[in-house]
């Protein structure tokens, strides 16, 4: 966290040759986090790492009835074992309101959820319980107004928010919109 706004850049590739996955850059091009799948696209567990390759989120996928949920476990929190509480749970929405409501997110008792910005355009926001935006993602756009394709991003995070966190819910819900 930190007390000012943040941005990255999120590459929807792989550093990995052949694994599926992306790359998140800050703002002077370090890498921050990474998630690399070696094993198939769509995968039903994946791993939110930082630079040196020590996970901070293991994504799962969960069956309930025909929808299915993904649960992630912090793996950085001493005393609880990941396997049993998830730290997240993000919920797809199948019905839309408005046309905007894309996914549902319980982190402990707070609520978030993932809403479209621009139908078709590929981005979308994160929004609190207040309906105040506190991460948005949209297509990244060279200085002179050029998009740099559907799988480069640009992710604002707003002050105070766990940068992790919010990298662990857009990576699930690329996966949902099968992206990885």
């Amino acid at each position: 966290m930190t007390s000012k706004r943040e941005t990255f850049t999120i590459w929807m590739k792989s550093l990995v040759y052949q694994a599926n996955g992306c790359t998140v850059y800050n703002t002077t091009g370090d890498i921050v986090y990474r998630v690399d799948n070696y094993d198939k696209k769509g995968s039903s567990e994946v791993y939110l790492m930082d630079l040196r390759g020590k996970v901070l989120f293991t994504m799962k996928r969960k069956k309930l009835l025909a929808f299915g949920s993904w649960e992630g476990y912090r793996l950085s929190c001493p005393g609880i074992n990941y396997k049993e509480k998830p730290w997240f749970r993000v919920q797809r929405c199948y019905r839309m309101i408005k046309g905007d409501l894309a996914c549902q997110i319980t982190v402990g008792y707070n609520k978030l959820r993932i809403v479209r910005l621009a139908v078709g355009k590929g981005a979308f926001g994160i929004m609190d319980i207040d309906g105040q935006i506190v991460a948005e993602a949209k297509p990244k756009q060279s200085s002179s107004g050029v998009r740099l394709g559907d799988d480069v991003l640009t992710l604002v995070v707003e002050p105070q928010m766990d940068h992790s966190l919010i990298m662990a819910i857009v990576v699930v819900y690329g996966l949902i919109r099968h992206r990885m």
